[in-house]
């Protein structure tokens, strides 16, 4: 049997095992790897004076600017296609008929234009609500029109939508998404469905079932709003470690966890914190939503985003989650099952994370098998960040030692020989 045969067949076995074990998605045939493109909620969140701050507002230009940077610059080539608007893009009350109303003075042509743009670029394009009486800003919710307004996004020809969790006094969020996608699934349209009722019973210590989760929504976010400083990503980190061997498996083709959107290009996180983001991200199959400013943001920030060794590993289309593997002295391992599939043995994409502040690299070291790494005829290793391969093969009992930056990361790919 040829090696080429023995690696489609290897890697077509994982894949049913996977299958085996996780058979429920949201049956529309999309996120088959996790979403990639822009929001605006983390880097504008409400800002809607556009007199004031009329670059920075919430608004037809704003998201114009963004589309056409998006293209221009490399991201939608680089696969960030969803350009998505979060809350605050509403009038405050219906009109007289009952309908949404995006706000007339700052998308003065309505979103069926808007749309209409999105799409003229190549992109695809995301909308906001909240299941409740009102979304988390204040504007009308769906709760009690969710086949109107469902429809009334189809006939915009949104292709992604996020829908929240404020205001919502009943106790079965789960029966409420439900028929969020069931209606989704009626317009005929395909709609990537981002829910985000498992923070919310998270927050109430409400167990969620995740195999009915996964059967009902593209994404979800799992956890608290990402704030743009260190101290958010760490935690965020900290809970997915916490909650892997529960959530992790759930994670697959049509179906991901969601630690919130990328922080890269902001202000709070330094140029190693914004590696150790990007990697982790990719890590656990995360959907990368930047938000930030692309026309400002400065070329090494931009080169994290573009990178494609790590979009790569991120859009692996085996589609398992990795998880932290092992930690020692605030060092901390995460690692990935990822293609190519030789002979049978995984690749690895392994992540070597700093959370020490001492001011200046560690030296770590670590025996490969000690990260699951067991393959008898070892690895050749690859920096994802420099694109430069290690010397030699490492074999199971040998060690990768590495010098981590403070709130650095050092990232590589095993692959089996």
């Amino acid at each position: 049997m040829s090696a080429r045969v023995t690696i489609r067949n290897s890697m077509l076995l994982i894949v049913f095992f996977l299958w085996l074990e996780v058979v429920y998605s949201l049956d529309n045939g999309l996120a088959l790897t996790p979403p990639m493109g822009w929001m605006s909620w983390q880097r504008y969140r409400c800002t809607i004076d556009c007199d004031k701050f009329p670059d920075e507002c919430i608004s037809d230009k704003l998201i114009r600017k963004i589309s056409t940077t998006m293209v221009d610059e490399g991201y939608l080539a680089a696969g960030y296609e969803y350009i998505v608007i979060d809350d605050c893009w509403l009038e405050k009350e219906r009109n007289a008929s009952g309908y949404l109303q995006p706000d007339r003075k700052r998308f003065p042509y309505g979103m069926e234009s808007l749309s209409k743009f999105i799409h003229s670029k190549g992109l695809k394009f995301g909308i906001y609500e909240n299941y409740g009486t009102k979304t988390c800003a204040g504007y009308p919710g769906i709760i009690d029109n969710v086949k109107q307004d469902i429809n009334m996004f189809a006939d915009w020809e949104i292709d992604y939508i996020k829908v929240d969790g404020c205001y919502y006094s009943g106790y079965d969020y789960e029966k409420g998404y439900e028929n969020v996608k069931n209606r989704l699934n009626q317009t005929g349209r395909p709609v990537v469905f981002s829910c985000s009722y498992p923070a919310y019973q998270d927050e109430l210590s409400v167990p969620t079932d995740f195999s009915v989760l996964a059967e009902n929504c593209n994404l979800w976010r799992n956890f608290e709003d990402i704030d743009d400083s260190w101290q958010s990503v760490t935690t965020i980190l900290d809970y997915f470690a916490l909650k892997q061997e529960h959530i992790a498996k759930f994670a697959g083709p049509g179906h991901w966890n969601d630690p919130d959107m990328l922080l890269i290009g902001n202000y709070g996180l330094s140029y190693d914190q914004s590696k150790v983001q990007m990697a982790l991200w990719a890590i656990l199959a995360a959907p990368l939503l930047m938000s930030n400013d692309l026309t400002s943001i400065r070329p090494e920030h931009k080169a994290i985003l573009l990178n494609h060794n790590i979009i790569k590993v991120n859009q692996d289309e085996l589609g398992i989650q990795g998880i932290r593997v092992y930690r020692k002295n605030k060092i901390e391992v995460w690692t990935r099952k990822i293609m190519p599939v030789v002979d049978g043995e995984l690749s690895y994409a392994i992540a070597i994370y700093s959370r020490r502040t001492d001011g200046m690299p560690f030296l770590f070291e670590v025996e490969i098998r000690r990260l699951g790494l067991t393959n008898p005829e070892g690895y050749k290793m690859k920096d994802l960040y420099s694109d430069k391969n290690l010397n030699g093969v490492y074999l199971p009992a040998n060690n990768i030692s590495v010098r981590v930056n403070p709130t650095g990361v050092v990232f590589l790919k095993a692959t089996p020989q």
